[in-house]
């Protein structure tokens, strides 16, 4: 069982930034790809951000040269570095680990984005 928990959402004004973080516990072998997803109401769940082993990284459109990926492997931990915030980027965020070939969710973490 693996289990991940996020944390660092929270309320922000337009132009701020926030930093998420998402820790990976349980029977982590070996971690694949870690991700950051977002859903807003009313919308469907879609990829902001996504890094794999081999250091490759995978950007929404809307989010480039705004939002940073990493990781620490030491700490099982990916992180999303958010700057330049926009009222468009309010949404719960998730983060995604593939573990071989199964992939686990987080429970999410509010972000909201609002003068």
């Amino acid at each position: 069982q693996v289990q991940l928990v996020e944390s660092g959402g929270g309320l922000v004004q337009p132009g701020g930034s926030l930093r998420l973080s998402c820790a990976a516990s349980g029977s982590i072998f070996s971690i694949n790809v870690m991700g950051w997803y977002r859903q807003a109401p009313g919308k469907q769940r879609e990829l902001v951000a996504a890094l794999n082993s081999g250091g490759t990284t995978n950007y929404a459109d809307s989010v480039k040269g705004r939002f940073t990926i990493s990781r620490d492997n030491a700490k099982n931990t990916v992180y999303l570095q958010m700057n330049s915030l926009k009222p468009e980027d309010t949404a719960a965020y998730y983060c995604k680990i593939y573990v071989g070939p199964r992939g686990y969710w987080g429970q999410g973490t509010q972000v909201t984005v609002s003068s």
